[in-house]
């Protein structure tokens, strides 16, 4: 992957920067109804699993989608692209704010999450080349630190936001944000011509020849699913068994967010040394942390150690799928990614469908149990897969999702 040459240092930073802040807009558009769930159920009139559909169809055109339009779109140049997805953002977050009705929200993001799915296949990508070779690996954790804002800041105060105003209130200051997103990307970043895409053809055919790949794609299937299940249904959970006010849910959201940043953090060493490790015991804080919040998260302590438990190992795990997906296919970079993103939100999107379908007819309160079975069933898979050692041509810590 060759740099872009003919630029300074500080402008190529700056355009790492401006990718940072596209992943942060992405990334709470994508999660924001996580926090809005009552507010938006109480709204439209409708349950809060069927609330969830709104985080369900965003990943179902995340991730259904990217493979073919990432393939169909390999000759066109990155700039351009990237540009074309955030005004899609920008324009979605503002139908979404006047919206009539739930059917039109639900469309508007069913084509908001074909823009999201690309953007995370060829983000990281286009950051790793505007530096220098040997600062790739740094440009990577840069723009991925993103994710840590964004469960840090962004989702909880979309939440204060809702609070304060309300949640049409919010998606439209999100509009706005998207804008200022695409301005800054049309000023710093360069011609970014298509590299290391290939076709649709070629993407499919990697998991069917590459076993490594296969066997992480099917865990990130089963995490995935198991934590967003769970984690969709966080603000509901917290209100019927702990009585949380919207105050205490936005504070255990950005504790929640703090541990993923500590978890990518840890794992960003423990990585290079074992990358099935490291997801094999981000895969038991997970387990154990939905455990505890099932035992404990009736009163607001228990709950919070329980949150702040889950972020750290939600954050390991996610640091490790992704470098075993690039370590499983480093040549064929942005391909593994969209695999990786198509496996990836597509489990969200039923990850959120099937938990909606556990909160309404089982309860909310016992919503965590579908996420200890599925990140139970992803442990016990990396756990007796066997080794999957890391390729020494990409032993830099890959970003997580």
């Amino acid at each position: 992957m060759s740099a872009v040459t003919g630029q300074s240092p500080a402008r190529a930073w700056l355009g790492v920067a401006a990718i940072t802040a596209s992943l942060f807009v992405f990334l709470t558009t994508e999660l924001m109804p996580v926090g809005l769930l009552t507010p938006l159920s109480d709204s439209l009139d409708i349950s809060v699993g069927v609330a969830g559909l709104m985080v369900t169809l965003y990943g179902v055109s995340a991730g259904l989608a990217v493979t073919f339009i990432v393939a169909w779109t390999r000759r066109v140049n990155r700039r351009v692209l990237l540009s074309a997805l955030l005004v899609v953002l920008a324009l979605g977050n503002l139908i979404t704010a006047i919206a009539p009705n739930y059917p039109a929200v639900l469309a508007t993001r069913l084509v908001m999450g074909f823009a999201s799915g690309v953007f995370w296949a060829i983000g990281v990508s286009m950051a790793m080349r505007l530096v220098p070779e040997r600062h790739a690996s740094r440009a990577a954790a840069t723009v991925m630190s993103g994710i840590s804002i964004a469960t840090v800041v962004g989702v909880p105060l979309g939440t204060i936001l809702e609070d304060l105003t309300s949640w049409r209130t919010t998606f439209l200051i999100w509009s706005g944000l998207s804008l200022v997103v695409l301005v800054a990307v049309a000023a710093v970043l360069p011609s970014l011509p298509s590299a290391n895409a290939v076709s649709v053809r070629e993407v499919f055919g990697l998991p069917r020849r590459n076993a490594r790949l296969r066997l992480v794609l099917i865990a990130v299937v089963l995490f995935v699913l198991g934590h967003f299940g769970a984690y969709t249904f966080v603000r509901p959970f917290l209100e019927d068994t702990a009585s949380a006010s919207a105050v205490f849910i936005t504070v255990a959201l950005m504790l929640f967010g703090a541990g993923g940043a500590v978890g990518n953090f840890i794992a960003g060493y423990t990585v290079n040394r074992s990358l099935r490790g490291t997801f094999i015991v981000g895969s038991v804080g997970l387990v154990a942390s939905l455990l505890l919040l099932l035992a404990l998260g009736g009163g607001k302590t228990g709950a919070v150690i329980a949150l702040i438990l889950w972020g750290v190992a939600f954050g390991a795990v996610q640091l490790s799928q992704v470098n075993m997906t690039l370590d499983a296919a480093p040549e064929t970079f942005e391909a593994a990614m969209s695999l990786n993103t198509m496996a990836y939100n597509t489990s969200i999107a039923l990850g959120a469908l099937f938990g909606g379908l556990f909160a309404d007819h089982v309860g909310v309160e016992n919503i965590a149990w579908f996420g200890v079975v599925l990140t139970g069933a992803a442990l016990l898979l990396m756990a007796t897969a066997g080794n999957t050692p890391t390729s020494p041509t990409n032993t830099h810590p890959a970003p997580a999702r």
